[in-house]
């Protein structure tokens, strides 16, 4: 409807700039209808390309403009439930700038910066992402440990739950990528809400950040070492903790996810549970992985462990996007996971390697691996 829509203006000839800025006025951007998806660009422009993130569709599709305006648009189908980000690459002559939609308020941020935000129906963001003023906040305490694995300090943010008590004992969740999910996910958010509501148990988080992301996560011994002989071994004599691996979580997403299962992997029982997001999981069976030099230990370190993948945890909550690249490797790490004994939960959504992906999985997998009162009440 939204194409006739627009066909429609130029049905009596090319329309006035009134009649475009009253349909401009009149929608908010993209349309949706159903599973017909129409974003609309208005300006000067040789072309219009939509660039988007879904793996297996052609990553730019080119708008049409309507004769004699300087009004674009493109209709793409698109399921319920779909979560997609993206920009516009605009062409002038040579030139090609990519920028965010300008119709569209709705931005995801990034440690690259922002993209525009779609949401078909059904797919609203969830209500337990916003602040509650109800709920008790939770505080962010920064510390530093020195680590003897990597030579130099490293800063820990430790979130303690709302009505921390000494007196009693928690669970430890060890995040990595921390500050990312912080920004990006609205981690503290997060955690506030969901134990306000007795939707997961309190507990005590560690979030910590690599110096060198690419070199430290995947399966470096020194990283594991930090994380099993460091860091849980200082948070277990600074904070009142379970101290036993069913009170022990590691998470992650993508490079973090394969940092997480790595560690548990190197130390088996250590953590008894593991809470691992788009990991990227790249192995090969045959021939070269091609996915570029930066994922040569993290081949290695899959073909490792899909070799001999041993029982590294107790729970494991695996989750992942249909629109992402990387859903093969993690729907072939399921039945692995499985055959280990391990229980697993694993969760699709369609969307992409976000962090609002990862955020609005949070729920499903913490509420899993930690329950709280009200679960333990209901279930």
């Amino acid at each position: 409807m939204s194409q006739l829509a627009i066909q429609k203006l130029s049905a009596d000839g090319t329309p006035s700039k009134e009649a475009i800025d009253n349909f401009i006025g009149g929608h908010n951007f993209p349309i949706v209808e159903g599973r017909d998806v129409t974003f609309v660009y208005r300006g000067e422009a040789d072309g219009v390309l939509l660039q988007h993130f879904i793996f297996g569709l052609e990553t730019s599709q080119p708008f049409q403009r309507l004769e004699a305006t300087d009004l674009w648009y493109l209709t793409v189908d698109l399921p319920e439930k779909s979560h997609l980000q993206y920009k516009l690459n605009i062409q002038h002559g040579e030139d090609h700038h990519w920028i965010l939609d300008p119709l569209n308020p709705h931005r995801a941020l990034d440690p690259f910066g922002a993209n525009s935000v779609c949401r078909t129906a059904g797919t609203e963001r969830p209500e337990w992402t916003f602040p509650d003023p109800d709920a008790r906040p939770g505080e962010l305490r920064n510390l530093y440990l020195k680590s003897q694995a990597f030579g130099q300090d490293r800063r820990v943010r430790v979130y303690l739950p709302a009505r921390f008590r000494r007196g009693r004992r928690y669970p430890l969740l060890v995040v990595h990528d921390g500050t990312d999910y912080l920004r990006f996910s609205d981690l503290k958010t997060v955690f506030d809400n969901l134990i306000h509501r007795l939707e997961v148990a309190p507990m005590i988080v560690a979030l910590t950040d690599a110096k060198e992301r690419l070199h430290e996560y995947p399966d470096h011994p020194d990283h594991a070492t930090f994380i099993c002989q460091e860091l849980v071994p200082w948070m277990e004599k600074e904070f009142p903790l379970l101290g036993v691996p069913r009170g022990r979580c590691l998470m992650g997403a993508s490079f973090g996810g394969v940092a997480s299962l790595s560690t548990a992997w190197r130390n088996p029982g250590f953590f008894g549970r593991l809470l691992l997001q788009s990991g990227s999981f790249a192995f090969t069976d045959i021939g070269d992985h091609k996915r570029g030099p930066a994922f040569d230990p993290v081949v290695k370190f899959v073909n490792a462990f899909r070799a001999n993948p041993g029982r590294p945890s107790d729970k494991v909550f695996v989750s992942c996007g249909t629109y992402e690249s990387l859903i093969y490797e993690n729907r072939s790490m399921v039945p692995l996971l499985q055959a280990t004994g391990m229980d697993v939960r694993y969760v699709e959504a369609r969307d992409g390697h976000n962090w609002e992906n990862w955020r609005d999985r949070l729920r499903e997998g913490l509420s899993w691996l930690f329950p709280g009162s009200l679960w333990m009440v209901y279930e």
